[in-house]
């Protein structure tokens, strides 16, 4: 899965799931703009990985605003010479019961989860028809997509939508050469869910493969679908949650 000729934009790469995909594309060999809407954490996440020797740079940029989009993609364009791979990972949970759900809640979910991965992947797929480079993009969608989930109906809603704009887009970009995925990740270990004490203990009883996911093992997929070993697959989507969609007890 070597990637040494591509340059990729990872979205919400500060930490976590997205800063795991960034690494393991530099270590293929890619190029990488790491974006994060908090400056500190995208500069930091670049400046660890340029001590290990690798080629990336921060992009401080909230993707629900298209014209942070629009700044991202010639930003990268303009420090690695082009762009062939982007991943949509940045989003936003804000739970809630739906029967009191506020309008501002359920707006800023649908700009960062689908408006953020919607224009990303136009924006990318207009630079790379226009570099007839051909290339991949990748949507982070979520087991909530697949089961439902106590306080999540805006979350799940978006994150079933990206599943369906990953298959819709075949028919739009294959032609061009561009595949398009996404991948579920179930219940991951990150800097944000181990905050909870008992994060790890909850999942762990009800994950059948017995615990929670690593961001390696999400990072795993998510090069894989971007690499030249999946060529061929496309407008397709990865549960990646070690058997839970299978069984969904709830964690409450």
């Amino acid at each position: 899965m070597k990637l040494e000729k591509e340059v990729a934009i990872v979205t919400g790469a500060g930490q976590g799931i997205g800063y795991e995909i960034a690494r393991q594309l530099c270590a293929n060999g890619a190029a990488v703009v790491l974006n994060d809407i908090d400056a500190e954490l995208s500069q930091k996440a670049a400046a660890a990985l340029r001590a290990e020797g690798y080629s990336c740079a921060a992009f401080d940029g909230d993707v629900s605003q298209v014209a942070s989009i629009e700044q991202m993609v010639q930003f990268a364009v303009k420090q690695f010479g082009k762009l062939t791979i982007s991943i949509a990972n940045a989003g936003i949970t804000l739970f809630g019961d739906f029967l009191s759900y506020p309008p501002e809640s359920l707006t800023k979910v649908m700009q960062v989860n689908l408006s953020g991965s919607f224009f990303l992947a136009q924006l990318t797929a207009r630079e790379i028809i226009r570099q007839q480079s051909g290339g991949s993009i990748l949507f982070m969608s979520s087991v909530t997509g697949h089961q439902a989930h106590k306080n999540l109906a805006a979350y799940g809603m978006t994150k079933a939508a990206l599943e369906m704009l990953a298959k819709n887009l075949v028919v739009e970009l294959s032609g061009h050469n561009i595949s398009v995925n996404a991948i579920a990740p179930g219940a991951t270990l990150t800097e944000r869910t181990t905050n909870d004490p008992e994060y790890i203990n909850t999942w762990s009883r009800i994950t059948p493969m017995g615990r929670p996911a690593t961001v390696s093992d999400i990072a795993n997929a998510a090069i894989f679908f971007v690499s030249p070993a999946s060529r061929h697959i496309t407008g397709q989507s990865l549960v990646i949650d070690g058997g839970w969609t299978s069984v969904s007890p709830s964690p409450y």
